[in-house]
């Protein structure tokens, strides 16, 4: 038996955390940047298998066509909101 002191130190790269994912019940508004395509958002996080993120918070791996599921209630009043305010989520704020 070794002693823990002779023991190897391992060394990884710094990594994020995966965040747990669940399959949704509801059809969520992807949370994009500005200037990004929430479609082209969605389909290469389909293709690569990462996690997305809904604007009411919600993290998933995308992997079937949502659009037999109802919309996420929180993420139509979030966007509701961002549309009062910014004319519909558009890349040129309202003067």
């Amino acid at each position: 038996m070794t002693d823990v002191e002779t023991l190897p130190t391992i060394v990884t790269p710094d990594t994020e955390p995966v965040p747990e994912t669940a399959e949704p019940t509801a059809a969520h508004i992807v949370k994009v940047k500005r200037g990004e395509n929430a479609a082209a958002v969605v389909l290469e996080a389909r293709i690569m298998g990462t996690p997305i993120e809904a604007l009411c918070g919600f993290v998933w791996v995308p992997s079937r066509d949502p659009k037999q599921l109802p919309v996420c209630e929180e993420c139509k009043q979030i966007y509701g909101l961002y549309k009062e305010f910014n004319d519909g989520l558009s890349d040129t704020p309202n003067d």
